[in-house]
């Protein structure tokens, strides 16, 4: 059976109570958290920086599954390291030379990964595959929280994952955007192996977040 991991995203988290939050997702089971850093110009939203992430650091071990919005971002992927960020997802389009930046994350000794907007193409990431550690899926444009996935983008992932299989690659394929339990099910068999869900985890079922991590895991 394949080991299916969930990385709750903070964005949809009470945000004046966010230290609680992360040890409320830590005891549910969450196996990362997933930081969407938003820039007002990438994608028309702001959040948080890493002065935030920095002092929420501290209140959990589990790995910081930064997703960062922002471009340009090359200059900014020392910021997010030094504030505590465990693996970096970066854009293609939002760097000049994403070559440079997927090494600048590696000196950093953090793990790679790539995120591909539902319109962007895999051919964009292509030849770095073996270079990465994670390939993140957004299945809805980003920028807010609480849209409607995309199931279209479900063919780029099997895709990935047969290129993943034919190559003898090791990287994780994630998926964000509208996860719910019904459409969690249809990701999994895609090929993708971790699942961001904000909403789900924090609102369904009365906010009982160790069952919604467990419902989705089991999908």
């Amino acid at each position: 059976m394949k080991n299916i991991k969930i990385s709750p995203s903070i964005l949809s988290a009470d945000f004046s109570q966010l230290g609680n939050e992360i040890k409320r997702l830590e005891d549910g089971g969450a196996d990362m958290i997933h930081v969407d850093v938003m820039d007002g110009h990438f994608v028309p939203n702001l959040t948080l920086g890493p002065p935030v992430i920095k002092s929420l650091r501290q209140y959990t071990k589990i790995p910081f599954d930064v997703h960062l919005m922002i471009s340009p971002v090359h200059k900014y992927i020392e910021d997010y390291a030094n504030a505590g960020a465990d693996i970096i997802t970066i854009h293609p389009e939002a760097t000049s030379n994403l070559n440079d930046s997927i090494k600048l994350i590696k000196k950093l000794n953090k793990k790679v990964g790539i995120s591909l907007n539902p319109e962007s193409k895999i051919d964009l990431v292509k030849k770095y595959l073996d270079k990465v550690d994670l390939i993140l899926i957004m299945s809805v444009n980003p920028g807010f929280g609480g849209q409607k996935f995309m199931p279209e983008v479900l063919e780029k992932i099997k895709k990935l994952n047969k290129i993943k299989g034919q190559e003898k690659l090791n990287f994780d394929i994630e998926i964000d955007g509208g996860i719910n339990f019904d459409n969690s099910k249809l990701a999994i068999e895609a090929g993708a192996n971790i699942l961001v869900s904000g909403t789900t985890i924090f609102k369904n079922n009365d906010g009982n977040i160790k069952k919604n991590i467990d419902l989705l895991k089991s999908s």
